[in-house]
C-alpha cells in the first residue's frame, strides 16, 4: 500500500521532500482544484493512504474542504496560523506533525546541530 501526502504547491512539496523518504509520494494541487485535477488525484491515489497538508489560510482551507469530500478517510495535518504556509513552517513543527500522523518511520531527521 502506497502513502500519499497532498499539498498545495511545488514549494510545499520541496519542503516536505527534504523531511520524508522516497517511499512517500507527494502530490500537488497547484492551487484551485477543478474536476479534472481532482479526478487525476483520485486515479493516482486509488484506495491508498492519504494525508492532507494544506496552508492555514483561506485558500488552503477551501482546498482542504474539497479534498476532504474526495478523500473522506484522509488524515489531516495542519500548519500553524502565522507561518507562511507549509513551505514557511519550521522543520521541527513539520516533523512533529508527521509524527502525530504516524509517519515517523518515513521521516528523514536532520542531524543535530552542534554549536
Amino acid at each position: 500500500m502506497s502513502i500519499y501526502i497532498i499539498v498545495e504547491g511545488k514549494n510545499d512539496r520541496s519542503k516536505l521532500r527534504r523531511l520524508v523518504n522516497e517511499e512517500i509520494t507527494i502530490l500537488c494541487t497547484f492551487g484551485t482544484l477543478n474536476s479534472l485535477k481532482l479526478e487525476s488525484l483520485r486515479k493516482k491515489v486509488r484506495d491508498d493512504e492519504v494525508f492532507l497538508f494544506m496552508d492555514n489560510d483561506s485558500s488552503g482551507k477551501r482546498i482542504r474542504g474539497v479534498l476532504c469530500d474526495a478523500f473522506p478517510d484522509a488524515v489531516q495535518m495542519y500548519t500553524r496560523r502565522g507561518y507562511a504556509g507549509v513551505e514557511g513552517t519550521p522543520d521541527e513543527y513539520i516533523i512533529a506533525q508527521l509524527e502525530k500522523a504516524g509517519l515517523e518511520d518515513y521521516i528523514i531527521y536532520p542531524p543535530p546541530s552542534f554549536l
